[in-house]
């Protein structure tokens, strides 16, 4: 039986590679070690992990086909964005900021939280007709979710239209004045974390477990009663909620965006990511999202001929490689990982005299 103190040995572990990890980038970028350009890959780093981990749980742990997880991105990056304008710069909504612009560093997480909520209520939309659909007509449905959402955006000439939205930096120099920190690069690293211990402790969870059961067999998932309807509009709206919180931290490191930063092809990207790790794996997205920013970092002299390589790598993918490069396992599942969080070895641990069954 595993003692208490390693029951939660994986958060400890990304809680306190969390703290170091934010410690030596703040000491890094003083120094001047970690210059604008290795910050900004880092950055897109983090932020494609909570994309593609978002995403995972839909396609990957549920089974489903999104192919529009672009579009809920876009509705957290603009909310988030409006109200970090309006609370925290000048903008032309309100003329003024409503607070001082230095209460933005202790509010941007709420910020970036009311954006992921604004999403999850934009993919609760998309649930109710997954339903009574799946595979290609689910994707059918996710695809126009995603043009609707950018349709609309192009639209609303309050937020830009197809100009787009600027100023989101505003409040990021508002906290850099205040104390001079990275202050974009540690707020992603902290959501990641963030994110990343929710969709495992959800995925482990009895209600991930239902997630999970749909993905093998819907109905003898009912059968063994499952809801599955509750199930899908809980992985839809907690999928398209962190996609939201990533297109809200997008938004602030960019400072700019515009509908055409959320098409098909960052869908496209997404989906790259989820079957390039492997379906139902959490290490696996963690893993290929390093490896694809750091591809389009190499694509990039390429310009507009990398648009057409990231989905023929999504089709060798399929043909070559179809349960990605973790398949359905993560990271603990190796020995070598298990030995490391202490959970595997020759011996199992001898149990306290109260907790041994009497022979």
């Amino acid at each position: 039986m595993a003692l208490p103190n390693e029951k939660n040995k994986s958060a400890v572990l990304l809680i306190a590679l969390l703290a170091g990890g934010m410690a030596a980038v703040t000491i890094l970028s003083t120094l001047g070690i970690i210059n604008q350009y290795i910050q900004s890959v880092m950055m897109s780093i983090g932020i494609n992990i909570i994309f593609a981990s978002s995403l995972n749980i839909v396609n990957g742990y549920m089974g489903e086909f999104s192919c529009g997880h672009a579009g809920f991105m876009a509705v957290g990056a603009y909310v988030s964005s409006v109200l970090s304008l309006i609370l925290f710069t000048e903008n032309k909504f309100t003329g003024g900021p409503l607070l001082p612009p230095q209460t933005a560093i202790a509010l941007f997480p709420a910020v970036i939280i009311i954006g992921g909520f604004a999403a999850a209520a934009a993919g609760l939309l998309v649930a109710l007709p997954s339903f009574k659909t799946r595979d290609d007509y689910l994707a059918i449905i996710t695809i126009a979710a995603n043009y609707i959402i950018m349709t609309a955006i192009n639209n609303l000439e309050i937020v830009g239209a197809s100009r787009g939205l600027m100023g989101m930096k505003g409040a990021i120099f508002a906290m850099s004045d205040l104390i001079p920190l990275p202050w974009v690069l540690l707020w992603i690293m902290a959501f990641v974390v963030i994110c990343v211990i929710a969709i495992k402790r959800l995925m482990g969870s009895v209600l991930g477990k239902g997630i999970s059961a749909i993905r093998y067999d819907e109905i003898s998932a009912e059968i063994m009663s499952v809801d599955t309807n509750r199930m899908k509009l809980l992985a839809f709206m907690v999928s398209s909620g962190l996609a939201g919180i990533a297109g809200g931290l997008f938004a602030h490191m960019m400072g700019f965006i515009n509908p055409q930063s959320f098409n098909i092809m960052k869908s496209t990207e997404g989906m790259v990511m989820v079957y390039l790790g492997g379906m139902g794996s959490l290490s696996g997205s963690v893993l290929s999202a390093v490896l694809f920013t750091f591809l389009l970092e190499l694509l990039r002299p390429l310009q507009i001929l990398k648009w057409v390589f990231i989905p023929l790598l999504l089709i060798l993918l399929m043909q070559f490689r179809p349960e990605g490069l973790m398949g359905n396992r993560e990271l603990s599942d190796m020995a070598v990982f298990r030995r490391f969080l202490g959970k595997g070895g020759t011996r199992a641990k001898e149990a306290p005299d109260h907790e041994r069954v009497p022979s």
